[in-house]
């Protein structure tokens, strides 16, 4: 029967049924569904799609724990198999959802400047993009096909790539987006343009960790990537007792191990736990960690962290047993201080500075089981060394105490190591005065570098020492703030809890050595007064941590004051942060011979100090000491060593075991010891 025929058939009120009824149906009466917004679906696993099922292996995905945490690493390109047809997701609703929210959590150690990496992309069969979500250094960006083409909207300042876990929350409402990182405070955008509502997502495909293509592929570890259609899933997530792996949805593969096929001894589940082995670095033992075991080759044996410190489950017991001669260093003139420090790739260095200016200190590196002379750098009368890093820059500073040419002021020059030279080479001079110690340190991810700036050619020891902060756009240290020091001869910084502190060690302010000393603490973007603490002649701050308690070594060089003779027999002290006066209060004075440097180090489970003492008023040849702590005891006298004009002790370690160096001011030769354990 033809159309027109039914028609008849129908007669006018029939007729009128039919067009009423198509009318109210609309597109369902033709066979198409009909446009709705898509904010009615439940809470998308995009990662539980890609992730192994049953124990299956999935090319290119790998599951690592790392931090206390597991997550996904995607240790190929841009594979099929790393995505799934959208029409999975939307089945009754082809329009992605104009308001949403995602979550995702994530840890990137770094990220190449001017690089970015995707998080996940919706893209159509013929490599279009209808959807993103990336970042770079220090930015998020949601990218969108809009009516009128691509919209991009990003958010500055957000640090991701930094080796920590994150877990952030982007929103999208209307004109409004916000983004939340760890719980904390939220960022908001307000856009020109709302986030489309029709945009189409048929024939499209979502590829997590890329973007269907090689450029821009995920380098990290992935543990949570959720979309929550027509709702913020902030509230749902924070509060969180660990902001930075607060979960709504993590797949369960990443909850537990997976099981091992039955039978199976050889063929391993797609699972890889985080092993570290180290040569004798100290790992970080927090709550992130806790449940983490440790394999340390140096202490040869196996720890778990409780969430505070790291308790041996299989270890050989170590204890110092003697200390041994191991090399004599002959070097171009006296050296008044040694830094022992890594270059990556390179292996150990020491950098010791020398008195004489020709030819200058002397770089040396660890190579055989002991320091040879690598390269001369020029130098005038310097009397200490610093190696830092910045991002990837590795540094050296070094501290003149006369100027590079006669009659010129003083300069101190910072020294950057040239990967392509493999030496160090200048990089930016910062007028000092009588400089004795550099200290460098970072704040919130910002690089600073403190100078103790001892005296000026006039003689005046009350002078200002100065704190530079590392500029990345000029990519040089400017002056950030100076602290009136009387005869500055050492800066420490240490942290204890959330809290930054940094400890000048004053020597003399034209008439006595007996004198305040100042622990310093940053509030506000300073550093202000926290504690004075009267030294005598003070070379030298040590801080250090046993269990739950701190400690500050503070060593005293010389007694003069109310025209009294000169005394170098007198008592260093270490003082205890007490919790409930918070202040540094006295628990130990120990008898020195002017001394000007203290070294704490470890060997196994036993905690020791080393003093350096130069002069006793008459000789330089004196022992420098070797102290054990005895816990209520304090530090015991346990080994003496003979040395000559003592200046500067460094503990390290190499993959040939645990070793002291000592520097002398008062003749060209610095020692090597070994430290001999049984």
């Amino acid at each position: 029967m033809d159309r027109r025929r039914a028609c008849e058939v129908m007669g006018p009120q029939g007729l009128m049924l039919s067009l009423t009824l198509l009318l109210f149906l609309g597109d369902a009466a033709l066979g198409a569904a009909p446009w709705r917004p898509c904010t009615d679906l439940l809470p998308l696993d995009f990662l539980s799609r890609v992730l192994p099922q049953g124990g299956r292996p999935v090319k290119g995905v790998r599951l690592v724990q790392d931090g206390g945490a597991r997550g996904v690493q995607f240790s190929s390109g841009p594979q099929r198999a790393l995505s799934f047809p959208s029409s999975q997701i939307f089945v009754n609703c082809q329009h992605f959802p104009a308001e949403f929210s995602v979550v995702v959590t994530m840890k990137v150690d770094r990220i190449a400047p001017k690089t970015s990496e995707y998080i996940f992309a919706m893209v159509r069969e013929d490599g279009n993009l209808l959807l993103g979500l990336k970042f770079s250094k220090e930015r998020l960006h949601l990218l969108y096909q809009g009516s009128e083409g691509r919209e991009r909207l990003t958010f500055r300042r957000v640090q991701l790539a930094n080796g920590h876990w994150h877990t952030l929350v982007l929103a999208l409402s209307g004109h409004h987006a916000t983004l939340t990182v760890d719980c904390g405070l939220p960022l908001e955008l307000v856009q020109k343009k709302s986030f489309p509502a029709d945009l189409n997502t048929g024939g499209s495909r979502i590829y997590v960790g890329n973007r269907k293509r090689w450029k821009g592929v995920f380098s990290g570890l992935l543990r949570q990537l959720v979309l929550i259609p027509g709702s913020d899933a902030t509230p749902r997530i924070c509060p969180s007792s660990n902001p930075r792996l607060a979960e709504l949805a993590v797949p369960a593969v990443l909850g537990q191990l997976p099981v091992v096929p039955p039978g199976n001894d050889v063929l391993l589940p797609p699972y890889e736990s985080e092993v570290r082995v180290t040569l004798g670095s100290h790992l970080s033992c927090t709550g992130t960690e806790k449940g983490q075991l440790w394999f340390d080759t140096l202490k040869r044996g196996l720890f778990l962290c409780d969430g505070a410190s790291w308790l041996p489950m299989l270890q050989e017991r170590e204890r110092l047993d003697y200390v041994d001669d191991h090399q004599d260093i002959f070097t171009s003139s006296e050296t008044y201080d040694i830094e022992v420090f890594q270059v990556p790739s390179m292996g150990l260095f020491a950098a010791m500075a020398h008195h004489s200016s020709r030819p200058g200190s002397g770089i040396y590196r660890w190579t055989d089981g002991r320091f040879q002379l690598y390269q001369n750098i020029s130098t005038c009368e310097a009397v200490a060394w610093k190696h830092f890093i910045v991002g990837r820059k590795v540094f050296l500073a070094v501290s003149n105490s006369k100027g590079l040419v006669e009659g010129a002021p003083e300069v101190s020059v910072i020294y950057k190591w040239s990967f392509k030279k493999l030496k160090f080479v200048r990089y930016q001079t910062l007028e000092t005065y009588s400089a004795r110690d550099w200290e460098a340190f970072q704040i919130n991810n910002e690089s600073f570098l403190a100078v103790a700036n001892h005296r000026k050619a006039d003689g005046n020891h009350n002078i200002n020492s100065v704190i530079y902060k590392w500029n990345p756009g000029t990519k040089a240290f400017e002056v950030n703030q100076t602290l009136l020091t009387s005869g500055a001869y050492d800066w420490e910084f240490f942290t204890i809890g959330p809290y930054h502190f940094l400890a000048v060690a004053n020597a003399f302010d034209g008439l006595s050595t007996y004198i305040d000393s100042t622990i310093y603490i940053w509030l506000r973007g300073t550093f202000q007064p926290f504690q004075t603490i009267r030294t005598l002649g003070a070379t030298d701050w040590e801080m250090f941590r046993i269990g739950d308690r701190y400690f500050l070594a503070v060593a005293n060089g010389h007694m003069l004051y109310d025209r009294r003779p000169s005394l170098y027999a007198i008592n260093s002290t270490i003082y205890e942060l007490d919790m409930v006066t918070q202040m540094f209060i006295t628990f130990q004075n120990i008898g020195t011979y002017s001394a000007v440097d203290w070294e704490f180090f470890t060997i196994g489970d036993e905690k020791f100090l080393v003093v350096a003492n130069s002069y006793d008023g008459t000789t330089y040849s004196l022992n420098s000491v070797i102290y054990r702590w005895q816990g209520y005891e304090g530090f015991i006298p346990v080994h003496r060593l003979p040395t000559i004009g003592c200046s500067d002790w460094e503990f390290f370690s190499s993959s040939e075991g645990s070793y002291l160096i000592y520097s002398s001011a008062r003749q060209p030769l610095s020692k090597v010891f070994k430290l001999k354990t049984n």
